[in-house]
């Protein structure tokens, strides 16, 4: 057994199912040993779309998927969605050729520092330089990837690694995924804060949006009248009709001032305090009112429901029953296409249970509102900020979730930076329906030109921000990579699309023409 076989071998008993790859000369070996039937092997024709297909498997799975990218070069460019990830918690284990040790000193053109460029956007970095080590590093590193919150682990593989004699390695034993409980004093505290009975905001992150979680949130708003929210950008949330409603602070600075305002505590669980995600003039970094103290429950690292046991327990018991949100049906909207009749049509052809990829910006700013009450489902965001995020983690998504429908909202500028993901979508034959918002343009640069003081954009500026000329043909874009598309004008014709797509097998593109 050579390395590389060792390797996916080792993977595969650690429990990892899938390489979403984007191979080079470098990894050819590696190449060879995905013919492991226990390996699912994935091909991305840019490497930020196997970042972010990673991605979007962990946050349905919450295990970690592995991706295979080409040198130094491969890695910079998956970079932007090992960004995103590492912001929202997902585990993933890179493995990234290298050169032969031997080539090295010959400095060929490829030969880059892919340590330095792993490092800051991974938990744990290292070299494999041994064949008959190499076991041993890959169980490491998914290790790494398994803890929670979930890690970035980055395993550099040297040709001579890759082919080298690995002997018969020895299986190794999973590890244990552990999550530690909250200080007993700290859920005490917050007990004796939420008992004074002043007004009290709860915001939640990481696996407290979902689950269990939840549902314990719920009956800890229902006994002590506190209110649930979480930050304007979440991993993954379980929502709709028949689960505890979160609230969401505002992205807008002043909105999420005046929303907070009125708090006189704040408790975070798996989160940290409300920021603003930009820095603008005259305007606040802290968005809660000076006045407000924040208390932690649960850190990133701890066990949200645990805690939510524990304080609970402290209160009283959890004797409660959670409220709910209410199924709220608005119909099929008809005539023009804006962000209130675009957010009624998502919610009214929602199945139950699908999964929603939400990277909509300016034009979606209106969904998450109004779906509230739509048929139980998922909502991924992008915790990173990073845009090309949402059909990679869609395509990863779809693979982890084969019986679910992935609806993938996007705006066309987005779009453009991994559009290469409907060409996996349509070999997989993923069931993705992946929605362009198409404004020809950067739109949320325009509100955010304003926002730094300047007004409108002149016709420089605007020449940076629009993307009218040429105009891109969505359709033309989505069928030459093997996805059936159209182009809707209305709002009826927006949601009887996306009804007609949960009844097809495989990825569709819908252009909203705005």
């Amino acid at each position: 057994m050579n390395g590389a076989e060792s390797l996916v071998n080792t993977l595969a008993d650690q429990g990892v199912e899938v390489c979403f790859a984007n191979p080079g000369t470098s990894e050819m070996h590696f190449l060879a040993a995905l013919e492991n039937p226990r390996m699912k092997s994935v091909l991305c024709l840019f490497e930020g779309v196997a970042t972010g297909a990673a991605d979007g498997w962990y946050r349905m799975r919450d295990t970690p998927a592995s991706t295979l990218l080409h040198l130094g070069p491969g890695l910079a460019n998956g970079l932007a969605n090992i960004h995103n990830a590492k912001r929202a918690s997902s585990g993933m284990v890179n493995i990234i050729g290298e050169h032969a040790t031997a080539h090295l000193k010959y400095d060929a053109p490829l030969t880059s520092d892919i340590e330095g460029l792993a490092r800051p956007l991974s938990h744990w970095v290292r070299r494999a330089d041994s064949s008959a080590s190499i076991a041993q590093d890959t169980a490491s590193a998914v290790a790494k990837a398994s803890e929670h919150p979930g890690q970035i682990a980055t395993l550099i593989l040297p040709g001579d690694t890759s082919w080298g004699d690995a002997g018969q390695p020895p299986k190794t034993a999973r590890a244990a995924i552990q999550r530690k409980a909250p200080d007993q004093a700290r859920v005490d505290h917050v007990a004796q804060v939420l008992r004074a009975g002043e007004p009290t905001l709860i915001i939640f992150g990481g696996k407290a949006m979902r689950g269990r979680a939840l549902d314990l949130a719920g009956r800890v708003a229902a006994k002590t009248g506190a209110r649930l929210a979480t930050q304007f950008f979440s991993a993954r949330i379980e929502r709709g009709a028949g689960r505890v409603p979160l609230e969401r602070i505002p992205y807008a600075v002043l909105q999420a001032v005046a929303f907070l305002k009125g708090f006189k505590n704040i408790v975070t669980v798996e989160t940290g305090e409300p920021i603003a995600f930009f820095s603008y003039p005259d305007k606040p970094s802290l968005l809660k009112s000076p006045e407000a103290v924040v208390h932690s429950l649960a850190t990133t690292d701890e066990d949200s429901v645990r805690g939510l046991e524990m304080l609970l327990d402290a209160l009283g018991g959890p004797a409660v029953a959670p409220r709910v949100q209410a199924r709220v049906d608005n119909g099929v909207p008809t005539g023009k296409l804006e962000p209130i009749s675009i957010a009624h049509a998502l919610a009214s052809a929602m199945p139950e249970h699908c999964i929603l990829v939400d990277e909509s910006l300016t034009t979606g700013r209106e969904s998450m509102g109004l779906t509230a009450g739509a048929l139980p489902h998922d909502t991924i965001q992008n915790m990173g900020g990073s845009i090309g995020y949402g059909t990679p983690v869609a395509t990863g998504a779809a693979l982890a979730c084969p019986d679910r429908r992935v609806f993938c909202m996007v705006g066309d500028g987005s779009a453009m930076y991994t559009i290469q993901s409907l060409w996996t979508q349509a070999r997989e034959g993923l069931n993705v329906t992946t929605i362009i918002f198409a404004n020809h343009s950067y739109q949320i640069l325009k509100t955010e030109f304003a926002n730094m003081g300047f007004g409108a954009p002149g016709p420089q500026a605007l020449a940076m921000i629009d993307i009218d000329k040429p105009r891109i043909d969505w359709v033309a874009m989505g069928t030459s990579m093997g996805v059936p598309s159209h182009r809707v004008t209305t709002a009826e014709d927006f949601h009887k699309s996306m009804v007609n797509s949960v009844r097809e097998a495989g990825p569709v593109l819908i252009e909203v023409a705005l």
